[in-house]
Formats: C-alpha cells, structure tokens, sequence
C-alpha cells in the first residue's frame, strides 16, 4: 500500500515557492513594509 503523502519538490515549489510569490500582491506588500525575510 502506498502512503498518502508523496512529496514532489518541484510541485510544491511551483505552488508555493518564491516564484509563484512573486506573480501576487503578498510580497509586494511585504517589500513595503521593509520585511527582512520576504518568503521562505
């Protein structure tokens, strides 16, 4: 039996990744604010 979680790193950057940050208003907001880290 497989297990449910099978992590693909490239999937998950994709979605969650700086890259897919980038395209939204979050790290721009967070660019103003003087955020030292933007994302993880």
């Amino acid at each position: 039996m497989k297990r449910t979680y099978q992590p693909n790193n490239r999937k998950k950057a994709k979605k969650h990744g700086f890259f897919a940050r980038k395209e939204t208003k979050i790290l721009k907001a967070r660019r103003k604010k003087g955020r030292k880290v933007l994302s993880k």
